[in-house]
């Protein structure tokens, strides 16, 4: 029986009778209908064309016809509990490892980030007996109660924070505590993280661990300080802690240079656990946990079993091969460091040109873009930066999402498909936008 279709209107009004209105759609004033993709676009129900700067999961391109066939092919021949004994779950684990640190060799599958994130959580709080967990401030770490409450982009807004987590000043060399002009700001940044350990202490408190993403997004695109992930991590070993990297955002190649952002703080530094989750399946719900022998062994002597009826299962996994393979064949890595040089480089160049640009950060194709009303005050430009986000979309059909503590961040996660010819494009619109828009006037003014 052939879908039925429905008109955009009759489609967004069963959206809102049907679907939680909490479930927000972007561009909620005018939402665009998407009807297929491939690539770095997306095509709506009119066939017009849409460069896709958001869609971070789609890590080596919508519907890439490698991850399809080998969905299908699987789909077609088993998928079951996985429980069962099956090739795929330990051929792809044993892919994994091979990216990763020696020490980081056991994995759990699972099958979204926030699952990995919770599971993380448990796995931490079992091997060290502690409960407490310091986050970096506006850190989001996923949707359940376990990690709305370690997540204060979320709890600030919600129910507020618990006495057993800790919240330590977002290493932000931009508008932060410690600037680019300090000599060593992630010396200082990570001195934060050791007296707020210190103020545990005193109140008989013990740590748990320290949670961050590698390089945190939702608090604006933000590159960590060189040094700041090591220090953190002495200083959380040394209070009987273990660091885990949120990497749900940022791994698989994303930063160019390294498979894994955490890498980018140097050889000497390894997290104690990782999380793995939305490029791992391509827009297929997989995720991952990977940590050491010593913490899952702590996990498995607690004499609970853990199972995840779905989390590795033989589809999931032979999509995480796919990924893995199409990353390499088409050296993505590689591609994710040109690319997001030549995008960094250009917006880099529009600065010089814009007062309103403030800050041009990034890594790889991870890229923000800070808009203030003022350079030496460093304002947020809140409403300029949507408009631009709005101007994009309506006048070049690029979609493009705002971040940051106050939404003034553009934000650059692109497929790593994404062209040389695509970072051009990007450029010369907003740069056309912020010269025909001024200082873009305030509603009100």
């Amino acid at each position: 029986m052939a879908q039925q279709k429905l008109r955009k209107q009759e489609t967004l009004a069963m959206r809102k009778r049907l679907i939680g209105q909490s479930c927000r759609l972007f561009y909620s004033d005018d939402p665009v209908k998407i009807v297929r993709a491939r690539g770095q676009y997306l095509f709506d129900e009119n066939n017009q064309r849409y460069l896709d700067c958001i869609s971070n999961v789609h890590h080596v391109g919508h519907c890439h016809p490698k991850i399809t066939e080998a969905a299908a092919a699987q789909m077609d021949l088993l998928n079951t509990n996985s429980r069962f004994l099956h090739d795929n779950i330990v051929l792809y684990a044993d892919r994994l490892a091979a990216s990763l640190p020696e020490k980081l060799c056991v994995f759990y599958f699972v099958n979204s980030g926030s699952e990995a994130n919770d599971l993380a959580l448990r796995l931490a709080q079992q091997f060290t007996q502690h409960q407490d967990v310091i986050v970096v401030d506006h850190a989001y770490h996923g949707h359940l109660m376990s990690l709305i409450d370690i997540s204060p982009y979320k709890f600030r807004k919600l129910a507020g924070q618990k006495e057993w987590v800790h919240v330590a000043p977002l290493p932000d060399t931009y508008r932060g505590i410690y600037r680019e002009t300090h000599p060593n700001p992630g010396q200082a940044y990570a001195d934060t993280v050791k007296d707020l350990i210190e103020d545990v202490h005193k109140k008989g408190r013990k740590i748990c661990a320290f949670f961050a993403e590698s390089l945190p997004s939702v608090g604006g695109q933000i590159i960590l300080p060189q040094g700041y992930s090591a220090k953190v991590a002495e200083y959380v070993h040394s209070a009987g802690g273990v660091y885990v990297a949120d990497e749900v955002q940022t791994g698989f190649g994303r930063v160019g240079s390294h498979f894994w952002a955490f890498q980018l703080q140097g050889e000497d530094f390894c997290p104690d656990i990782v999380t793995l989750g939305k490029p791992m399946g391509n827009g297929h719900p997989l995720a991952c946990v990977a940590t050491t022998k010593e913490i899952a062994d702590a996990f498995t002597a607690n004499g609970v079993e853990y199972f995840n009826t779905f989390g590795g299962n033989p589809v999931s996994c032979a999509i995480g091969l796919a990924v893995l393979d199409v990353i390499k064949e088409e050296d993505l890595r590689g591609n994710a460091m040109t690319v997001g040089a030549h995008l960094k480089d250009l917006l880099t160049k529009l600065q010089t040109r814009h007062q309103m640009i403030g800050d041009v950060r990034g890594v790889g194709l991870f890229v923000g873009l800070e808009l203030v009303k003022d350079r030496e005050q460093r304002t947020p430009a809140t409403e300029c930066a949507a408009l631009v986000v709005k101007r994009l979309k309506e006048e070049d059909r690029i979609f493009v999402s705002t971040d940051g503590p106050w939404e003034s961040v553009l934000k650059f996660k692109p497929p790593l498909c994404f062209s040389m010819e695509d970072a051009e494009l990007v450029a010369q619109c907003i740069d056309r936008i912020l010269t025909a828009g001024g200082h873009f006037r305030t509603p009100g003014r």
